[in-house]
């Protein structure tokens, strides 16, 4: 029998890297004027500079520039005085030129570092301080696309097609510097790191950070050493990971994996490896190359960079509060236990919540509806809860309506249902709307007095023992008038009704 997660880490220790790329949210790319909108149809947002034709010349984007000094800066880290590009050569098809133009040892932001809170299964936080080794600026890559095959991967497919609308898009890398001393945290450090991080950028308004459109990605590194060594193992480098969940899941997979080969006496490969959303697994990919295979040489064609030491002052005073501490403040405003904002963070509802309550909702209202029912929604359509057709304000109207008695639970769902497949539009006034349409009400007295005759007189043997002092026999009564007033009726009153009718 394979070794757990759990088990693993008994024996090894965890050591993780955390390499993050953000595609910048700026208007054209690093080192042209192409668009940078996400979705064009392919090869629409190319030019001689950013496909590598013979005698372009890049220029530098200053706004990329500025968007990663305020990144370093967010995550406190030194701005270097001066500090130039690199070309990293290799071949790959969908880098038109056989180099990527990047920064090696000469980085744009070092020496930072990241404080991350993880909660445990009993709801208390502690804090972890994730060191950054630096941030750098470099040119996104084309996109392949694999035709004919089954996985969507090279092989087996019969034939593959290159994208270049992303070739040339500004890319920030952030790389950690090796984490240490997690132990069984180390999944959900390493899920906490990637899910702050992401709060700091949207915050910053530097990327749009969509994980599932590629904007924000990991490389996860594992490796793992036997308790008390002073060594850190082999480690792996799982790929392009694109999911809070997906990182953590390829924590635990190498975790799992590498432990049962070191313990049937095997050694760790050094290789980049592929992540399997399906399974959460991982796969080899190709043996990982170190700096010297990459011929890095500086850019001839770009002009070091020399950020002025005053106009890096101006970018840090206009920095946002962490989101630490919005997120400490927002808690305590609206009663908020660590784990609630930990359940909210992980399902990707706080920035909802948020603005439900702003909307006028309660709070324990719209953290139900976000993290309850909204959450099931997005999970069986394969999507983000944010990006559900439905607004904070919407869910406020419903919410407000449910608690005034003009929508039971049911209904309220119902009308949730209808505005997430598009019906009444995206104001708040569409609620109003879609209950009209479809003639939503909750049943009055005199339906539900009859409904209630009804279900005593179809179930008279319930009904005695309802008189007889058995109410667990009100069930199917109730469940008989919820039934046939189409779940418009509030169960607790159709219930105090009932107690009454039997009771006379």
């Amino acid at each position: 029998m394979a070794a757990t997660y759990e088990d693993v880490l008994d024996r090894y220790d965890p050591v993780l890297g955390l390499e993050t790329h953000v595609e910048l949210g700026t208007a054209t790319k690093l080192f042209c004027g192409c668009a940078t909108a996400f979705g064009a149809a392919p090869n629409t947002q190319v030019c001689p500079v950013c496909l590598g034709l013979p005698g372009s010349l890049p220029v530098a984007n200053a706004k990329a520039i500025e968007f990663t000094i305020r990144i370093g800066l967010a995550l406190n880290c030194r701005i270097a005085e001066w500090c130039r590009f690199a070309r990293k050569n290799y071949f790959y098809p969908d880098m038109p030129k056989n180099y990527q133009v990047s920064q090696y040892d000469e980085p744009l932001c070092v020496d930072g570092y990241l404080d991350v809170d993880v909660t445990d299964d009993a709801g208390e936080v502690d804090t972890v301080r994730v060191h950054i080794e630096r941030v750098h600026l470099e040119e996104d890559t084309g996109k392949s696309l694999h035709v004919g095959g089954s996985t969507g991967r090279i092989h087996g497919a019969t034939h593959s097609l290159v994208d270049y609308n992303r070739a040339g898009i500004p890319l920030v890398e952030i790389v950690t510097k090796p984490i240490a001393g997690t132990g069984q945290r180390a999944a959900a450090v390493a899920r906490a790191y990637v899910a702050e991080l992401r709060d700091l950028l949207r915050g910053l308004q530097v990327s749009d950070v969509r994980m599932e459109q590629g904007s924000l990605r990991c490389d996860v590194n594992v490796s793992l050493m036997p308790k008390s060594a002073s060594e850190y193992g082999t480690r792996t480098e799982t790929k392009n990971v694109n999911s809070l969940r997906s990182v953590e899941r390829a924590v635990r997979f190498e975790v799992e994996r590498q432990g049962a080969l070191l313990d049937d006496g095997g050694r760790v490969v050094q290789e980049t490896r592929h992540f399997h959303e399906d399974s959460g697994t991982t796969s080899p990919g190709r043996s990982k190359e170190e700096a010297q295979d990459y011929r890095y040489f500086p850019e001839p064609d770009l002009v070091p960079i020399a950020p002025a030491a005053d106009w890096v002052e101006q970018l840090r005073a206009t920095l946002p509060e962490p989101p630490g501490v919005t997120r400490r403040r927002f808690a305590e405003a609206n009663g908020f236990a660590p784990i609630d904002m930990q359940q909210m963070s992980n399902a990707g509802v706080l920035d909802v919540v948020a603005a439900t309550i702003d909307a006028g909702a309660a709070a324990a209202k719209a953290r139900g509806w976000w993290l309850g029912y909204l959450v099931g929604v997005a999970n069986e359509a394969g999507s983000d809860p944010g990006e559900l057709s439905i607004t904070p304000a919407q869910v406020a109207r419903i919410a407000a309506l449910e608690d005034d008695g003009t929508l039971t639970n049911k209904l309220a769902r119902q009308v949730a249902d209808a505005l997430i497949a598009g019906e009444g539009g995206p104001g708040a006034d569409a609620v109003d709307a879609v209950i009209a349409a479809h003639g939503w009400k909750v049943a009055g007295e005199d339906e539900l007095m009859a409904a209630l005759d009804a279900a005593i007189a179809a179930d008279p043997g319930a009904a005695d023992k309802v008189r007889g002092g058995n109410q667990g026999a009100l069930g199917p009564l109730i469940g008989a008038v919820m039934k046939a007033t189409g779940g418009a009726a509030d169960a607790k009153r159709v219930r105090e009704l009932m107690l009454e009718r039997l009771s006379s």
